[in-house]
């Protein structure tokens, strides 16, 4: 039975003329003086029979770090172990794929949950760079004034470069009731600005709505759980209830979260059998087609959605969705643009792997990793705008429902 998956984004060294000399020297030096390495205490090292790659140069460089590194009376064979299983996850060049040890196995289970201590805010990588993707509503990292699309150049004076998602997370995660001091750059500024942050438990939101103008419903999905669609219903019935004649889905900062949720949620909007989204693995014979299983409610009902960069994953399937099924009009920024599915396979001693197995397609054909959603209604949000309390993009999305009721 197919394992399912977990739901839920160089330097360039110049050599001088003398360093040039110097290497050459090593180098011949090397080949003089040859030795043999003898690695012990090994345990398990028989190689499968697919694996042609000679694994003496490993060893060399095992037994170079070990022996020449300042440090190397420090390390313990463990470090490297998982040091070197790191590096294969990072040589697909894949930031969603990623080694995590027992500690760290333990610490994404809990993000999982949805309960965790940190500062709110979903992190990834975008164009080679560590970004905010969103800061979660009430969180304080909202609070602190992350927007989706933040740079973060450093996090407490150490330098992000080449720095992934994981060890990032670590970085900014600590003792409930400390700060952590994330250094800035935001698109339209000059220079970087430092934001210290007090970490907090964090619960993760889902559903919350008002009534604007009279008969508007504002419903804002803020991260898709196993109890969204069931959230969604609850609420758009109060809604309905008291008069709604129009509903504004805003998904702005939802960083999405279990896709099964958000294939629940769109059975709300499209007729019921329609493709919500479609998983493609390496082999077509593998792919599975997601279908909307809704009774399709609001399908016919004037609906628009709101998205920004923050939106992602499974809030863009959503979104997409909507609009490739029912012509559902999208408002705001472009979306961020993470589209891949990673399952957990669990190793020895508790620590795992996530591993990006497939793509997401929309029901078009859209490949979403690396791409994102462009709104029908292009909108930005200044700062000024921010500071002065004006939303123009739900303004926009206000006058845009209204042609539709």
């Amino acid at each position: 039975m197919k394992k399912e998956p977990i739901k839920i984004l160089a330097a360039i060294v110049v050599l001088t003329a003398a360093l040039g000399g110097s290497y050459y020297v090593g180098f011949q030096d090397g080949l003089d003086q040859t030795k043999n390495i003898t690695i012990e205490h090994l345990i398990n090292t028989d190689t499968p029979e697919e694996v042609k790659t000679d694994f003496n140069l490993f060893w060399e460089a095992w037994d170079k770090l070990k022996t020449e590194h300042i440090k190397g009376e420090e390390i313990t064979d463990e470090d490297l172990l998982y040091g070197a299983i790191s590096g294969l996850a990072k040589a697909f060049g894949d930031p969603n794929t990623v080694f995590f040890t027992p500690d760290d196995s333990q610490k994404f289970n809990e993000d999982v949950r949805g309960n965790f201590s940190g500062i709110g805010a979903e992190i990834g990588i975008k164009d080679g760079q560590l970004v905010v993707v969103s800061p979660l509503k009430d969180s304080p990292a909202e609070k602190a004034g992350l927007l989706p699309g933040d740079q973060i150049l450093q996090i407490d004076g150490k330098s992000t470069s080449d720095l992934g998602v994981e060890d990032a997370v670590k970085l900014i995660r600590g003792e409930l009731g400390t700060t952590v001091t994330l250094t800035i750059l935001r698109e339209g500024w000059d220079s970087s600005q430092n934001f210290e942050i007090t970490r907090a438990n964090i619960q993760v939101p889902t559903v919350e709505w008002e009534m604007v103008e009279g008969n508007i419903i504002h419903l804002q999905l803020f991260s898709f759980t196993r109890n969204t669609a069931l959230d969604l219903q609850r609420a758009t019935l109060a809604a309905l209830l008291e008069g709604g004649d129009g509903l504004i889905l805003d998904l702005r900062g939802n960083p999405g979260g279990l896709l099964d949720s958000a294939v629940s949620v769109a059975g709300f909007f499209i007729e019921r059998g329609e493709i919500v989204v479609t998983e493609k693995f390496t082999s077509d014979e593998d792919n599975e087609v997601l279908r909307s299983f809704g009774n399709g409610a609001l399908r016919n009902f004037p609906v628009v959605v709101l998205i920004d960069g923050g939106s992602a994953s499974a809030s863009e399937i959503l979104a997409g969705a909507m609009r490739v099924q029912n012509s559902t009009l999208l408002i705001g920024e472009k979306s961020f643009g993470k589209g891949t599915v990673q399952q957990i396979e669990s190793l020895s001693n508790d620590s795992t792997l996530k591993i990006t197995i497939a793509n997401w397609l929309l029901p078009d054909g859209t490949l979403i990793e690396g791409n994102g959603l462009e709104p029908d209604y292009p909108v930005e949000i200044t700062d000024e705008d921010i500071a002065a309390g004006r939303d123009p993009q739900l303004e926009k999305a206000i006058e845009v429902l209204r042609t539709q009721m």
